[in-house]
């Protein structure tokens, strides 16, 4: 089997990004990004991807899809709706947190993540130190962030953390992100990315 054949293999078995799964079509609008960025502050504690995800789709079908939405919610309304996904353990502190995260969104960016990118100019190093700025996000968060935000930051790609990276290696892939991106279509090296991690869990 080719590298070609087996990038193939895992986009077809684990094929969907953390974001496709929450029900986020990624654009590069000031509503979707920060979707993201609350999806990447669920999935920045130690929990489970599927409470995360599922804790993302209430936030949103609660209408939380801006930080000035966000902000109006009461902090018992975000735990409320965090419970409603069993994203129970950190509830409390989480509808704290997002809240936090929000206010940094609006009055840094004036809620638009865009703003975000511009500042770190095409500086991946830089994009990931503004990131973990946000409340709760650290260095893992921030990773999270980049490998999913690639699919329409192209300046980001190809991006591919450490753990992507290790089972690439034991797939008997390139441990190199610009050897790795090249063994699919650019729109795919995102989508690799979140493969490989899936991957990794199983």
């Amino acid at each position: 089997m080719t590298q070609q054949d087996t990038a193939r293999k895992l986009l077809e078995e684990y094929g969907r990004t953390y974001a496709q799964e929450a029900g986020i079509t990624l654009r590069d609008k000031p509503s979707p990004l920060y979707r993201l960025l609350v999806l990447t502050t669920l999935l920045s504690v130690r929990i489970s991807a599927d409470l995360a995800v599922a804790a993302a789709r209430e936030l949103s079908r609660s209408g939380w899809r801006t930080p000035k939405a966000m902000l109006r919610a009461t902090w018992q309304q975000r735990v409320d709706a965090l419970g409603r996904a069993h994203y129970k353990r950190y509830d409390e502190s989480t509808a704290s947190y997002l809240e936090q995260g929000a206010q940094l969104v609006q009055d840094r960016y004036a809620g638009d993540l865009r703003r975000l990118r511009a500042e770190a100019d095409g500086d991946v190093a830089a994009l990931r130190r503004l990131l973990t700025d946000v409340p709760r996000i650290g260095p893992t968060g921030a990773h999270i962030f980049c490998r999913e935000v690639q699919v329409v930051w192209p300046e980001v790609r190809p991006y591919f953390d450490e753990r992507a990276l290790d089972e690439a290696t034991k797939r008997g892939l390139p441990g190199d992100a610009r050897r790795l991106g090249r063994l699919v279509d650019g729109d795919d090296v995102g989508t690799l990315a979140a493969a490989l991690v899936r991957a990794s869990l199983t």
